[in-house]
């Protein structure tokens, strides 16, 4: 791989990592917001929901932009508007405190439909810059940054919340300046001839899409929404789970968060890796991660031993690091150039809906029991497992030539 693309491929990790630090710095400081807003689980809940709803109903109109006026025409805007969300939230919190709650929501919603326009695109480029097996390689990387955000969000959240919780908003401003500036200048778009498309003819190729492709794609989607779903659901629970059980706080805590949250950063390298070389096995790679997801989840329920807890958890990441990258390079392989944004912004969507279920889900379903809640997200995964290796035609979505 050529230096200038190994540049380019560094520029949009970045991306990712900053979109994911938009929900997983502050669910470790689910408890001290829960305090310092004097709101409820589910209320605190609400700030990765609508975060989450409002980036996926934003990112299939983004999408066909893209498709029309080009990546980094709504990649960059984008990262600016979700700066600008976390400076609204964060502002409330200082100005009207508790009152502050509704607004601080505001802009959550406002830096959702910024993150709409950052991920799903990007894999849409890297998908338009990379072909062939450079493109499982390149977006395994990318997945990975996205796991690295994971890993650090805990850490960085901690450290910030010591200025206070809701300083946290603030560093989504100030880390999204660089990656802006780093964008605009070193990120190449390929040229493309179908931006002047008319928006009839472009729904009816995305229509055409789906039908030639429609259960593989629809079972990659339902792989897609089912690892962020299980993820966030019960990253959202250990948060509250560690704190109030076992009184772990702070950066220790993020630290916890963590640690297997990196596994499933390294189980992405490795994944995007190893089907680089392959070149096939994809939905075997996929079954499998969402087997792994579905036996750690079927134990958890059952241990009591924080350090049984988190090796379990630990597993978990790692199956859903193995998903992705696979996930990622059959849907951004789906479509030629002219309607890969709009096919992975619909990936994205559904990407965001699953991020946005999980909290909420997990804690109602914990109000009935903590069983019922882990062995509900075991059977759901070992479903989507099964169905994945059945119905998904890796083939189909692989065609070749997709560009010409």
């Amino acid at each position: 791989m050529k230096k200038d693309s190994k540049i380019m491929i560094a520029v949009f990790a970045t991306v990712p990592f900053l979109m994911v630090l938009g929900n997983s710095m502050l669910i470790p400081e689910f408890p001290k917001i829960k305090s310092a807003l004097n709101i409820n689980q589910f209320q605190v809940g609400l700030m990765i929901t609508l975060f989450s709803a409002s980036a996926g109903l934003a990112i299939p109109l983004l999408g066909y932009l893209s498709d029309r006026y080009g990546r980094k025409k709504i990649i960059i805007p984008s990262l600016i508007t979700y700066g600008i969300g976390g400076v609204i939230s964060g502002v409330a919190a200082i100005m009207l405190k508790e009152k502050g709650y509704y607004l601080v929501l505001v802009g959550r919603i406002i830096q959702g439909i910024g993150a709409a326009g950052t991920y799903p695109i990007v894999i849409a480029l890297v998908g338009d810059v990379f072909q062939s097996n450079e493109r499982s390689s390149a977006l395994g990387t990318v997945e990975a940054a996205n796991g690295l955000g994971k890993v650090m969000s805990p850490l960085l959240g901690a450290a910030v919340a010591l200025i206070s919780w809701y300083a946290i908003f603030f560093s989504y401003a100030l880390l999204a300046v660089p990656i802006t500036i780093a964008f605009f200048f070193i990120i190449k778009e390929p040229e493309t001839n179908t931006k002047e498309q008319k928006l009839k003819d472009y729904v009816n190729d995305i229509k055409k899409i789906f039908s030639e492709k429609g259960a593989s794609l629809f079972f990659s989607l339902l792989a897609g929404v089912t690892v962020l779903f299980l993820l966030f659901g019960v990253l959202s629970h250990i948060s509250d789970v560690l704190e109030t059980k076992y009184h772990i706080k702070g950066l220790k805590k993020g630290l916890l968060i963590s640690l297997p949250i990196l596994l499933m950063s390294t189980s992405s390298y490795l994944s995007g890796a190893y089907l680089k070389k392959k070149g096939k096995g994809f939905k075997k790679v996929m079954s499998l991660g969402l087997l792994i997801d579905c036996i750690s989840l079927a134990i958890l329920p059952f241990l009591d031993g924080l350090t049984l807890y988190l090796v379990l958890l630990a597993l978990l990441g790692v199956g859903n690091g193995i998903v992705l990258p696979a996930l990622n390079t059959l849907v951004t392989s789906a479509a030629g150039s002219g309607q890969r944004g709009g096919v992975t912004s619909i990936y994205g969507s559904v990407r965001f809906l699953g991020v946005a279920a999980g909290p909420p889900v997990f804690s109602l379903l914990y109000e009935i029991s903590k069983t019922v809640m882990f062995l509900t997200a075991s059977a759901i995964a070992l479903v989507v497992s099964i169905l994945t290796y059945i119905f998904l035609k890796e083939e189909i979505l692989l065609a070749k030539d997709q560009d010409n």
